[in-house]
């Protein structure tokens, strides 16, 4: 197997011999390179890439105003090498993953981890809000964030780690006025989608967010496959994936026994867009 350090922008690339399928890998909000999520989808013959797409060189420090242009030549460069294109993020690589197979008709299937049905605004402490994704140097529309129930949900966790899924659905009933226009249109994805959510999602409800995409794409006779599981929570483990570390910062929900069990369930589904 070929791996080749990316480094504009920074980034790796696992290349089994023989692989018909190049699959593009996006971590969630941390920023990091998934280099443990792409050597497992090697070991199933597949090529990964994962490429950072803030907090690098010439890149947003933070997780907002990213270019969506920032994934067009790693993506081109799968593309050209493979049959068949995949996009495969979690939680905010998910919402990328999303809008990127609404922008490019030869990604042949999305998956979706921990997802959600709108963009939201960036993650920043700066004010005003201003939008996560930049396409062709415009703003993508977005769901500013409640910064009131944002700040209930930390005086409510009272030291431990919050859960925001209540601070999310208020963001989309206070600004109920931005929610169409955030909405990823997500029927005009060309290839297959696959959805992986967990019932306890502690950061927001991705199940709730995940039916959305499914009943938007239906609306348009659209296949949507959703995989839940009540006990679940925001990071889901794939079969071969190491043990999480725990987190320090967000309440994710589930139990590493119950996201291992998602993801065991999800595989078959992910496997066979592979």
């Amino acid at each position: 197997m070929r791996e080749t350090t990316l480094t504009d922008p920074d980034g790796i690339l696992l290349e089994p011999e023989g692989a018909t399928t190049g699959v593009l890998v996006l971590s969630g909000s941390s920023g990091r390179i998934e280099t443990d999520r792409c050597r497992m989808l090697a070991a199933h013959g597949v090529a990964a890439a994962s490429i950072r797409y803030f907090g690098g060189p010439g890149q947003p420090n933070e997780a907002r105003l990213m270019p969506l242009e920032t994934f067009d030549d790693v993506l081109g460069d799968l593309h050209a090498r493979y049959e068949r294109l995949v996009v495969l993020g979690a939680s905010w690589g998910a919402q990328a993953a999303l809008l990127l197979g609404t922008l490019h008709p030869e990604i042949d299937a999305v998956v979706g981890i921990s997802p959600t049905y709108v963009s939201w605004a960036g993650l920043s402490d700066e004010r005003p809000q201003r939008s996560s994704w930049t396409l062709r140097g415009e703003p993508v529309p977005f769901v500013p964030f409640d910064d009131e129930a944002v700040d209930d949900a930390v005086k409510e966790a009272d030291g431990e780690l919050a859960s925001f899924c209540e601070a999310y659905l208020s963001a989309l009933e206070k600004y109920a006025d931005r929610v169409p226009a955030a909405t990823i249109p997500v029927e005009r994805i060309a290839g297959e989608v696959v959805l992986v959510a967990g019932g306890d999602d502690e950061l927001w409800p991705s199940v709730l967010f995940a039916e959305a995409v499914r009943r938007r794409r239906t609306a348009h006779d659209l296949e949507t496959i959703v995989v839940t599981h009540p006990e679940a929570g925001h990071r889901v483990v794939l079969p071969g994936e190491p043990v999480l570390p725990p987190s320090t910062r967000l309440a994710w929900g589930g139990s590493e026994d119950a996201d291992r069990d998602l993801g065991r369930l999800a595989w078959p589904e992910i496997a066979a867009i592979l």
